[in-house]
C-alpha cells in the first residue's frame, strides 16, 4: 500500500513539472545546495552517506569486497593527488576521458561525444563547480533516468591505487570532471563495477534524454553517410564498434588497430577533394585516449598529401590522442554497428535546426493482470498496456519519394543495472503496432480486447524481441490511429517501463485505457413483489426479529456454495460478511432485512452467472487476466491500476479467484463508488478529506 502511495506522489509529483532538467529530482532525497552550506558552515568536507568511499561502493563480485582487484585500494581527494586540482581546465574535451580499470569504455565514448556539445554538456555537468571557490568537497551531475532529470551529489573521494586514480582519468593527471561523472553514474546504478559492459546508446541517452537508432552496418542503408552528417549537425550523438564472436576477441587489437568488442565514438563526418573527385571521411575517436588507426588516411597517412592545405589544416589532427580518421567505405567494412541518439526538442537550443516531436508514458507489466506476453500468448496478450498514436500529417521531402509518417518508438525496461548484484537479468521485450479500427477512432477511453486485436495482423513490429534495456525501431505508415501494445515476450513477468514515441510532425499521443466508472442497476421492488416462497425461506433463516446478522449472513452463503461443485471457494469471510452487510444495510441496523437480503440475493444470482461466463476452462475459478471483462459485465469500468490492486487483493499464489473473493470485490467496487459520489462536489472528479475522515473511512 506504501509503495502504491508512493508511485501516486511521484505522478503528481511529475505533473507539477519535477523530473525535468529544470526541476531535476533529487537522487536519494539529497539537496546539493543544502548540503553544501552546511558543510561550510561547519568547516567539514562532505562525505556521502548514501556512496561511502569503502568497497561496497566498489562492486559485489569482480570488484567485490574480497577481490584481489580491490586490495589496496585508497579512496583520495582530488587535493591529496595534486598541488592544483581543477574541475574542468581550458573546457571539457576529449582527451579529459581516458579509461582505466574499469570496463565502461561504452560509457566513456559517450561522455567524449558530450564533450562536443558545450550546451548539451552543461546540462549534465552543471557549471561553476570548481576546487577554489567556497570548496567543500561535494560536486553534482544530473542524469537522465527513465524518463525523468536527476540531481545527484557525490563527495571527491575518488578511490585510487599506487597514488594513481583507478578509473577514468584526464590525460594532464589535474583534472577531475570526468573521474566524478563517473563515480555519480555509479552512484545511480548502485556501484561502480554495475557500469562494467554495455552499450554506448545508454550513455547517450542517459546523459540527453534522447532516443537510440541502431545501424547493422553490413546492413547500412545506401543514404548512411547523409544520415550521419545531418545527425552530426542535429547534436545527435554517435558511437559505433566491432563485434566480437568469442570472449577471447574481447578488445583484441586487429592488425590496422582497431580493438573489437571496444565502444568508440563518431565525432565527424567530413568530404574531401582526393585526386580529382570526393572522400566521404568519418571521424571516430577512442576513449583509451590511444591505440588509432592505422590505415588510409590515418594520422600522417600518405593520402593528406593529396589534398589541399586548407582541408588538410581543417581536418587533420596529428596526435596519438585516440581519434582519427577514415574513409566511409572503410567505416562501414572494418565496423559492425553504429548507434545514433537522437535529442529531444528541449535538447537543442537553436532554431537552425530541425527538431523531433517528443512523447512519453510510464507503464507496468504485473503478473496476474497486465503482464500479458507477446502475440504467441493469445488468452493474455489483450491485457497488456495499449498507448494510441494519432499521425495526421506525412513527411515533408521523404528521402524514398513516397508519402507516409516517419516516427520512432522506443521501448526502455527500468533498473537493469541495479538488478545486477541480485543476479537478475533483463527482460526479453518488444512490441506491436495495429490499426485502430475506424469503430474506435477519436477514443482514448477504451481498451481494445481479443476481439480487435486478435482479428487482424500487425501493421509492425520491434524488429525483435530481445534482453536488451530498449528497443527501439523506425517506421514509416500511412496517415491513421496506431495502438502501440508493449510486452515481455513470456506472460506472467513483471516489470516496469518507459515508451517513447519520436515523431518527424506533431502526433496526438496518449495512453488507452477505460475511463473508470460505474453503472450500477438495481431493480426497485416492494415487499409485495418478493415471491412467498423466498419469504417463508428467509424467516426461517432471520427468526422471530425477521434479520440477518452478519454471522447468519456467512452461514448462510457458506452453506449454499458448499454445495455447488461447478465453483471453487474457501467460504465467505467474517470480514466479506461485513463489507456486504455495510454496502446493503440501509437503515444502519448492522443487520439485513427482507427486502436488503432481497437485493443482495439477486447481487449474488447475477455475479454468479457472470463469473461462470469467465470460468472458461470450468475450473471452478477465473483468471485474473478475465477480471476486467467480468468487472465490465457487472457494470464496473476500471483501468489498469485498478485492476493491479484488485489482483493483489483478490487473486491466489496461482492468480485465479474463486467465487468468495469475486463477489467480496465486486461488492467492495461498488460500495468505493458509491462512498465516492457521496462525498464528490459538482462532478469534480475528486474528493477531500481530512484525516480523521479518511481513517475512518479506510478503517471501515
Amino acid at each position: 500500500m506504501t509503495s502504491t502511495a508512493d508511485r501516486l506522489a511521484h505522478q503528481q509529483e511529475r505533473e507539477q513539472g519535477i523530473g525535468t532538467n529544470e526541476q531535476a529530482v533529487k537522487f536519494s532525497q539529497q539537496d546539493y545546495e543544502t548540503l553544501r552550506q552546511q558543510c561550510l558552515e561547519s568547516g567539514r568536507l562532505f562525505e556521502d552517506n548514501c556512496f561511502p568511499a569503502d568497497r561496497k561502493s566498489l562492486g559485489y563480485n569482480e570488484l567485490g569486497p574480497y577481490s584481489s582487484k580491490t586490495r589496496g585500494v585508497v579512496w583520495k581527494r582530488p587535493t591529496e593527488l595534486c598541488s592544483n586540482p581543477k574541475f574542468i581546465d581550458n573546457g571539457a574535451t576529449r582527451t579529459d576521458i581516458c579509461q582505466g580499470a574499469l570496463g565502461d569504455c561504452w560509457l566513456l565514448a559517450a561522455i567524449a561525444s558530450l564533450t562536443l556539445d558545450h550546451q548539451i554538456l552543461a546540462r549534465v555537468v552543471p557549471p561553476g563547480q570548481n576546487f577554489t571557490e567556497d570548496y567543500a568537497g561535494i560536486f553534482h551531475f544530473q542524469f537522465w533516468q527513465f524518463g525523468e532529470w536527476v540531481d545527484v551529489v557525490v563527495d571527491d573521494c575518488l578511490p585510487t591505487k599506487d597514488g594513481k586514480l583507478l578509473f577514468v582519468h584526464s590525460a594532464e593527471g589535474s583534472e577531475f570532471w570526468s573521474a566524478l561523472l563517473e563515480k555519480a553514474y555509479a552512484k545511480v546504478n548502485g556501484c561502480y563495477e554495475a557500469l562494467a559492459g554495455g552499450n554506448t546508446i545508454e550513455g547517450f541517452e542517459d546523459f540527453t534524454g534522447g532516443i537510440a537508432e541502431i545501424y547493422t552496418l553490413d546492413k547500412a542503408p545506401p543514404e548512411l553517410f547523409q544520415i550521419i552528417k545531418k545527425a552530426l549537425s542535429l547534436g545527435s550523438l554517435m558511437g559505433c564498434s566491432i563485434d566480437i564472436t568469442s570472449a577471447y576477441e574481447t578488445e583484441a587489437v586487429t592488425a590496422l588497430k582497431l580493438v573489437k568488442g571496444h565502444a568508440y565514438s563518431v565525432t565527424g563526418a567530413e568530404e574531401v577533394h582526393y585526386r580529382g573527385q570526393l572522400v566521404q571521411l568519418v571521424r571516430i575517436r577512442n576513449p583509451w585516449g590511444q591505440v588509432e588507426w592505422t590505415g588510409p588516411w590515418s594520422d600522417g597517412s600518405r593520402e593528406w598529401n593529396y589534398i589541399s592545405e586548407d582541408e588538410k589544416s581543417n581536418l587533420n589532427h596529428v596526435a596519438e590522442d585516440g581519434e582519427f580518421w577514415m574513409s566511409y567505405s572503410d567505416f562501414i567494412k572494418q565496423f559492425s554497428k553504429l548507434e545514433i541518439c537522437n535529442l529531444t526538442p528541449d535538447t537543442l537550443m537553436g532554431n537552425n535546426v530541425g527538431h523531433w516531436n517528443h512523447y512519453q508514458f510510464e507503464g507496468m507489466w504485473r503478473i496476474g493482470s497486465t503482464a500479458g506476453g507477446c502475440r504467441n500468448n493469445p488468452a493474455t496478450f489483450t491485457s497488456n498496456p495499449q498507448f494510441v498514436v494519432c499521425l495526421d500529417d506525412v513527411d515533408d521531402d521523404p528521402l524514398d519519394g513516397e508519402d507516409g509518417c516517419t516516427f520512432l518508438v522506443g521501448l526502455m525496461q527500468k533498473d537493469g543495472r541495479q538488478q545486477r548484484r541480485l543476479d537478475r537479468d533483463l527482460e526479453t521485450i518488444g512490441f506491436a503496432i495495429y490499426k485502430v479500427p475506424d469503430e474506435y477512432k477519436g477514443s482514448s477511453n477504451i481498451h481494445l480486447g481479443p476481439d480487435v486485436l486478435l482479428r487482424q495482423r500487425a501493421v509492425a513490429m520491434s524488429s525483435s524481441f530481445i534482453n536488451t534495456r530498449e528497443v527501439c525501431n523506425r517506421f514509416k505508415l500511412p496517415p491513421g490511429e496506431y495502438a502501440i501494445v508493449p510486452s515481455t515476450f513470456y506472460p506472467h513477468k513483471n516489470g516496469s517501463f518507459i515508451l517513447r514515441v519520436f515523431s518527424e510532425k506533431q502526433a496526438a499521443t496518449s495512453r488507452l485505457e477505460e475511463e473508470i466508472d460505474a453503472k450500477i442497476e438495481e431493480e426497485e421492488i416492494s415487499e409485495s413483489d418478493v415471491d412467498p416462497h423466498f419469504k417463508r425461506l428467509f424467516k426461517q433463516i432471520a427468526g422471530s426479529d425477521m434479520e440477518v446478522s452478519v454471522f447468519e449472513l456467512v452461514e448462510i452463503l457458506n452453506n449454499v456454495v458448499s454445495h455447488r461443485s461447478d465453483i471453487k471457494t474457501d467460504g465467505f469471510s467474517l470480514e466479506t460478511g461485513r463489507l456486504i452487510v455495510s454496502l446493503m444495510d440501509t437503515d444502519e441496523s448492522a443487520r439485513l432485512g427482507l427486502m436488503e437480503f432481497h437485493k443482495l440475493w439477486s447481487k449474488i444470482e447475477k455475479y454468479l452467472e457472470i463469473f461462470k461466463t469467465h470460468d472458461t476452462d470450468n475450473s471452478g475459478t477465473m483468471s485474473s487476466h478475465e477480471m476486467r471483462g467480468a468487472a465490465t459485465k457487472a457494470g464496473f469500468h476500471i483501468n489498469s491500476a485498478v485492476l493491479q490492486a484488485i489482483v493483489s487483493r483478490y487473486a491466489d499464489a496461482q492468480y485465479a479467484i474463486d467465487f468468495d473473493s469475486f463477489v467480496s470485490c465486486l461488492i467492495k467496487l461498488e460500495m468505493l463508488f458509491k462512498m465516492f459520489k457521496a462525498l464528490e462536489r459538482d462532478d469534480s472528479g475528486k474528493i477531500e478529506l481530512n484525516l480523521q475522515q479518511w481513517l475512518c473511512l479506510a478503517i471501515y
